[in-house]
This record gives structure tokens, sequence and C-alpha cells, in this order.
């Protein structure tokens, strides 16, 4: 991705692996301070993960990939390591595939890295996918981030909309502020600004209203998991953005790499939601903006049904819901 810094432009990703260590920036300081991460150890892994240094499914895909490299290369009691890995988060189904896949590797840092290049080659093949689809003058919406930040480099999301701004395509970009780490505001504002992309931030129930004023031509979202019957888990509130779409008669696309796809797992009812923290809710910036009192639920993913799906764009092209069930 593009980063403007003060020497200028510089090409980077979002995670890397220098000999033993794991490098990242730190997503948690975007967008006023780029800050770096250094995991020593698995441990150091599953806290980066856990604690959103590192975030989006490609993404923690790649980092747990590297995580268990950094502790073959260690000598780490390798199951030990991967259930630590996989105990980080429970809704990204990336998270479990990178650490499966990496058993066994006989040459696990070139594995791993392997595993790194192939992911963001699919995010490049989903952005030429996806790019077909956006026209000339199109505003698309998105909710959360899944650019760059959170697949290494492209995007799931985005990626269509660098493709096509790269392109030459006239384009303008919704970004949902997306409550209550902001990802949208943060980190998708961060890196459309970046990429010199037009852009608004918008609150998040504000994307009604423009659906509603036909100031929006269609919806991209990337997701944490796809199950056998097309519904998905992604970031809470990307429901709510598939229903107003469907009554306003925009497409909803979602974006994803087929190692998001779990075929283990039947319908969106059965994927295990992770709740977070009640402190991200019940505090902005350490000031607490809720009654002492008052309860607080912090989900931090919602499922969308299959039904209110146009398409999911994938590495592979673009598919229907009928099409990805037949996959299965």
């Amino acid at each position: 991705m593009k980063v403007k810094t003060e020497d200028g432009v510089e090409s980077m990703q979002a995670v890397w692996m220098e000999g033993e260590k794991v490098k990242m920036i730190d997503q948690r300081f975007l967008p006023h301070e780029l800050r770096y991460f250094t995991a020593k150890d698995y441990v150091e892994i599953k806290k980066a993960i856990r604690e959103m240094m590192v975030r989006g499914a490609p993404a923690i895909g790649v980092t747990a990939a590297y995580g268990m490299a950094q502790a073959m290369v260690q000598d780490v009691e390798i199951e030990r390591a991967a259930e630590t890995i996989k105990s980080a988060r429970p809704t990204a189904h990336d998270l479990f595939y990178a650490v499966d896949h990496m058993m066994g590797k006989d040459e696990p840092v070139k594995a791993a890295e392997e595993y790194a290049e192939s992911v963001i080659q699919k995010c490049r093949s989903i952005g030429e996918n996806g790019a077909e689809l956006i026209e000339n003058g199109n505003s698309v919406l998105t909710h959360c981030n899944a650019g760059a930040l959170a697949t290494v480099d492209y995007g799931t999301a985005l990626a269509p909309m660098r493709v096509a701004f790269r392109h030459g395509k006239d384009i303008f970009v919704y970004a949902d502020e997306t409550r209550p780490r902001l990802q949208g505001a943060r980190l998708t504002a961060w890196e459309l600004f970046n990429e010199d992309i037009p852009h608004s931030v918008i609150v998040d129930n504000a994307a009604g209203h423009y659906m509603q004023r036909g100031e929006v031509d269609m919806v991209i979202v990337g997701t944490d998991r796809i199950v056998a019957n097309g519904d998905i888990a992604n970031k809470i509130g990307t429901y709510e953005k598939a229903l107003v779409a469907r009554e306003n008669d925009i497409p909803f696309y979602v974006a994803a790499p087929v190692t998001t796809f779990d075929e283990s797992t039947e319908r969106g009812v059965e994927i295990p939601i992770e709740e977070r923290d009640d402190e991200e809710v019940r505090s902005i910036n350490e000031e607490v903006i809720c009654p002492d009192g008052s309860d607080v639920r912090n989900p931090a993913f919602d499922v969308t049904p299959a039904e209110f799906i146009s398409g999911y764009i994938t590495e592979k092209g673009v598919f229907t819901t009928s099409e990805v069930k037949d996959m299965f």
C-alpha cells in the first residue's frame, strides 16, 4: 500500500518477518502515528492479534503463519504454540486455516512467506475482479476496514476501489466510522487518504440516509467468515447495511479470498461471535460516556444472511449465492 511519510510516498505492507521477529504496523495508533510492533515469540503473536495491533481476517492469518514459523525456528512445542495462537480470537476463519496450514512444514519461514505472498496475490486478483463491477462515476460505501491493513496489501473490499481508481475511474467512497473501535474513520480513511481516493467519513447511522437519497451506487464489505449456505460474519453493523441496501435496491457485495470460506459450518447462526470488553463502548479516549450503572454489550461481529448478498468477489471471480453453495 501507499503510505505518505516525511520522506515521500513509500510502499509498505501491514505485517512482515525479519529474521526470527515478526513486525507489523501497530494499527491502534493510526491515523495519528505510524508506529510498529515487534513480536519476539508466539505469545506476543497472540497478544498482537488479541489486542488488535493487527486485525482483519487475512492479515491475522498471515500473522499467525509467521508466528507458527517463528515457533518452529525457536524450537517451541508446536502444538502448544498452535493452540495459543488459535485462542487469540474466535471468529476469523483465516486464523485457524493459517495455523493448520503451517503444521508439519519443513521450511517454515519459506512456507510462511509463500503464504503471505499468496494472500497478497489473491487480494490483487480480488481487486481486478471487483473493479469490473465499479463504473466510472460510481460512489461506493464500505463498512469497517477491509483494506491493505487488514490483508497485508491491497485489501479485500478496498482492493476493487484501489484498482478502479488506479485504472483512471472517477469514484467516490463513503467510509462508515464503525463504532466502537472506529476502524473506518481511523484506518479506511487513512488508506484512502494515502491513496488520494476521494472519500467522506460518515457516522454509521448515516449510511441509510445516503442510500435513500441515491448517493450510493453499491456497497462492498469484507468478511471474516463465509459458511456453507453463503451467510457471512463481518464487523458489527454489516447486517444493517445489507438490509438498507436491499430496501433501496443497491447491490451489496462481499469481497474475500477463498480461504475465508468455512465448509465445516453450515449456517451463519453457528458462527461463534466474539464479545469484546465493554470498555470499548463505555469510553472514548478514556472518557466514560455511559452511566456507571448501565450494562454494556459489545459484539464484534454480526451475521448477514446469504439472501441479502448480491455476489462474492474472490480471487477466482465473482460468484452468486447459488454458485457459492455449489462450491461446497
